[in-house]
């Protein structure tokens, strides 16, 4: 894949329950559109519109978000709800 000059780094914020992955709060998880990071399938397949967003440059409107470049999410799995923040950070 070419370098397109961002990369993802998610970060987990949150978990109520269990993380069936086996993530705790504070890992962090380096992710695109190859490469789930050991995310769980359910999630990355959640998430990956945003992650190929983020990664080739892409924004909601300003009006949308505080920060162009974080997005906070939580894991389909409401029972053992898992919070990810994902920024995206230039090379």
């Amino acid at each position: 894949m070419p370098n397109v000059g961002y990369r993802i780094v998610g970060t987990i914020k949150d978990i109520e329950g269990n993380c069936n992955a086996g993530h705790k709060v504070g890992d962090k998880i380096e992710l695109d559109g190859h490469d789930s990071g050991g995310l769980c399938g359910f999630f990355y397949h959640d998430i990956f519109p945003y992650i190929i967003m983020l990664q080739f440059g892409g924004s909601f409107p300003d009006t949308w978000v505080e920060d162009p470049d974080v997005m906070e999410f939580e894991c389909p799995d409401r029972t053992n709800a898992v919070k990810i923040e994902l920024k995206r950070i230039r090379y």
